[in-house]
């Protein structure tokens, strides 16, 4: 294989909260998942930008931006048309987290 960078992930995309909820399945913990006001969360970034806080608007954006990278290289290389472990599959949890993590 030639070097470079190969994006590691799924063929179909997570969302935070599933991403969250597969960690926690993988640790054997409940996930802890909020439901806030949009408009709340945005005022209290707002604010946090006025006051030099932590949660700040720049913050708030790049936590809840979407954010997918192509696969396509890595599979390129190795000539597979799909990934052969998803996110998603039960028995995978802990190998997953393991790939996660060490990242």
């Amino acid at each position: 294989m030639a070097s470079g960078i190969y994006h590691m992930g799924d063929d179909e995309a997570l969302s935070t909260n599933e991403l969250i909820t597969l960690m926690c399945r993988a640790l054997e913990r409940k996930p802890h998942i909020w439901k806030i006001n949009r408009g709340l969360m945005e005022f209290c970034a707002r604010l946090g930008t006025l006051l030099h806080l932590p949660l700040n608007t720049e913050r708030l954006r790049k936590l809840t931006e979407n954010y997918v990278v192509s696969n396509a290289k890595i599979k390129a290389a190795l000539g597979i048309d799909r990934m052969p472990v998803r996110a998603e599959d039960s028995e995978n949890d802990k190998i997953v987290l393991k790939l996660k993590v060490k990242n």
